[in-house]
């Protein structure tokens, strides 16, 4: 299981080091894709095979179904860490979720999220644990 938050940043030339702690669990190779929030999401390979299996039985006929395989399935990204620990992020990755410079790795589970660490600030604000709870009633935990 993927936990645990951590900053670290882009170089000029669009690597990335992998947190040693996530590049030990997540393999020689694994997968980057758009996320459906405003970050990139990071899977090791079987737990992407699983996730791409279901999307990949979603009906083609329906026009969410094609939507969501181009969001998650057309901007994937095998990627292998060099034997630094960096890994190259495409462009279109980068710019798909704004990353700039500065950018926070959070575990999240079964897969890692990766923000720009400005937007991270601004869209996961975890200090109001009232507000937190009151969203969590409606889940059953």
């Amino acid at each position: 299981m993927f936990t645990g938050e951590y900053n670290h940043t882009i170089d000029q030339k669009g690597r990335l080091i992998i947190p040693n702690k996530f590049r030990n669990l997540l393999g020689d190779v694994f997968v980057i894709t758009k996320g459906i929030d405003e970050c990139l999401e990071i899977y090791d390979k079987e737990t992407w095979d699983k996730f791409s299996e279901k999307i990949n039985a979603l009906p083609y006929s329906n026009k969410n179904s094609r939507e969501f395989k181009r969001i998650f399935i057309g901007r994937a990204t095998d990627v292998s860490p060099d034997k630094m620990g960096r890994v190259q992020l495409t462009v279109a990755l980068r710019n798909v979720a704004a990353l700039k410079q500065d950018i926070t790795f959070l575990g999240v589970g079964d897969h890692i999220e990766l923000w720009d660490t400005e937007t991270f600030k601004k869209k996961n604000n975890f200090d109001d644990s009232d507000e937190m709870s009151r969203k969590m009633e409606g889940l059953g935990i």
